[in-house]
């Protein structure tokens, strides 16, 4: 209970502090698919709780791409071979009145080794998308029924 109230606090301080630094923020998603196993790869994170797509923050002066692309090797040790698919843009209005995500399906990549926990993501691998870990966030499973099982995109993260 008090790993999850930290989390939530930890969470909200890093949004405020990119609030103050970045008035607009704009964020990725990877959806990175293993068609064999019809598995997705997910990242818990330190800060906040629940399993989520890899990515983050769009840092000025880098572009959407580049940032998934540093995100994806900072969280899951994955390098993208070919230029991912913009499947959906969202309003991240739980996050602030200000937060949009950009939701990229990556089917091309390679996976440099297994990502090891650090300060950042405190566990990370590929899951069937028959079998998530419970925590797996509302936000991730509406993304992987929006992207697999035909359901229509929302607007909203």
């Amino acid at each position: 209970m008090r790993q999850r109230v930290w989390a939530r606090l930890r969470g909200r301080l890093f949004h405020a502090w990119f609030l103050l630094r970045r008035p607009m923020t704009f964020g990725v998603r990877g959806v990175i698919h293993d068609a064999g196993n019809n598995a997705v790869f997910l990242v818990r994170h330190t800060y906040v709780p629940g399993w989520h797509f890899p990515g983050g923050g769009v840092e000025a002066g880098e572009t959407a791409l580049e940032s998934l692309g540093r995100e994806l090797v900072e969280e899951a040790n994955i390098e993208l071979l070919s230029m991912p698919v913009l499947k959906s843009l969202h309003f991240n209005r739980q996050s602030s009145r200000r937060d949009h995500v950009a939701v990229y399906l990556i089917t091309d990549y390679r996976q440099t080794a297994p990502k090891k926990p650090d300060a950042e993501v405190a566990e990370a691998g590929f899951f069937p998308i028959d079998a998530l870990p419970e925590e797996t966030t509302p936000a991730t499973r509406r993304r992987i029924a929006e992207l697999f099982a035909g359901e229509p995109t929302a607007a909203y993260w």
